[in-house]
């Protein structure tokens, strides 16, 4: 029998990509390898955020009018969020839908996900 334990110690990238998934549902290997994540000694939460944002982590789409809606009714049912979102974003009365103001309160949503725990991400990098 093995006399070294058989389960793997839990990396930094390991918490990490517990610790983002539990809170956004973004999976951190799907936009950083752990490899390129062990070549560079220091990271911060801002730099992660760099990395998910430029490769689109935070938008999320929803499609189809029933999926929209049920978000909607669920998550900002007087609009109002998802309106002022589209409005700080540019958009007009003519090219607003219900499965745009979702996508866009949904991206907003796991972005603000992804800042309440910047520090924890602090926390484990500096480890």
């Amino acid at each position: 029998m093995n006399t070294q334990t058989e389960t793997k110690q839990e990396t930094k990238f390991d918490k990490l990509t517990t610790l983002i998934e539990d809170w956004t549902e973004i999976y951190l290997p799907d936009y950083l390898n752990e490899d390129e994540f062990d070549e560079i000694n220091i990271w911060t939460s801002d730099d992660i955020e760099t990395i998910l944002e430029d490769n689109g982590a935070f938008y999320i789409e929803i499609i189809y009018y029933s999926r929209a809606i049920k978000y909607l009714s669920e998550n900002d049912a007087s609009l109002t969020s998802s309106i002022e979102l589209a409005i700080d974003m540019g958009f007009n009365l003519e090219n607003i839908n219900s499965e745009t103001l979702a996508s866009l309160h949904a991206s907003q949503k796991v972005r603000e996900y992804f800042y309440n725990i910047k520090d924890e991400i602090d926390e484990i990098l500096s480890r």
